[in-house]
């Protein structure tokens, strides 16, 4: 505690950037196990000790890389975000806005199902200060290369409006894809083709606009 009776903030830096090849792999491994331990048991349930065991390394070598569980998970939501971002950039490239509507969506929903500890983490994003901040991070940029592509597809449509949408559409089916990726497959999929619909029509409609 400080002086002032508040908590003083815990550091999310992990304590060794990984420059050579051994640490790098260290790292990874790390990553690899806690995000398996997530995904089984949840973030709550799992322990530094456990992280250290899964890795095949002493609890005192753990701590070398990672000042707690918070940094770790904190270190694989980066990549999830690194991921997704590059897929993004990637697709927007290949196809117009409107039929990229399905192959995002289809993209994203995958994701959120079958990376490992993706709704481990996500799932507590409100109560951690860290995923929040990089959570609107994600969304400021993906809305940023939504809205350039949008701009040179459709420049007719108001600067206000489009970038309205561009941060609307992707925090949106963020929540509706982050809802099917907890249920059941069928159930989930029908989710799926009911946004796809939904965002479908929203950009019909905004790209219309004269």
């Amino acid at each position: 505690m400080t002086a002032d009776n508040t908590e003083a903030p815990v550091s999310v830096t992990p304590r060794r950037k990984p420059v050579q090849a051994r640490s790098r792999e260290r790292v990874n491994t790390i990553l690899e196990h806690a995000a398996a331990i997530f995904h089984e048991v949840g973030v709550d349930s799992t322990s530094m000790s456990a992280i250290a065991r899964q890795s095949d390394m002493s609890l005192a070598s753990l701590y070398r890389y990672f000042p707690n569980k918070v940094a770790i998970v904190k270190a694989i939501a980066e990549r999830h975000v690194e991921s997704m971002e590059t897929a993004l950039r990637e697709r927007l490239g290949e196809v117009s806005m409107v039929d990229a509507v399905d192959v995002l969506i289809d993209l994203f929903y995958e994701f959120y199902r079958t990376e490992p500890a993706y709704s481990a983490i996500w799932s507590g994003v409100e109560a951690m200060p860290e995923l929040r901040e990089l959570d609107l991070r994600e969304l400021y940029n993906n809305a940023k290369d939504l809205d350039a592509r949008l701009s040179e597809e459709y420049p007719h449509v108001p600067d206000d409006r489009r970038w309205n949408a561009c941060l609307m559409v992707p925090r949106s089916a963020g929540s509706v894809l982050r809802l099917a990726a907890t249920l059941p497959e069928d159930e989930a999929r029908r989710l799926v083709s009911e946004l796809k619909c939904m965002v479908r029509a929203y950009l019909r409609e905004l790209i219309c606009e004269k």
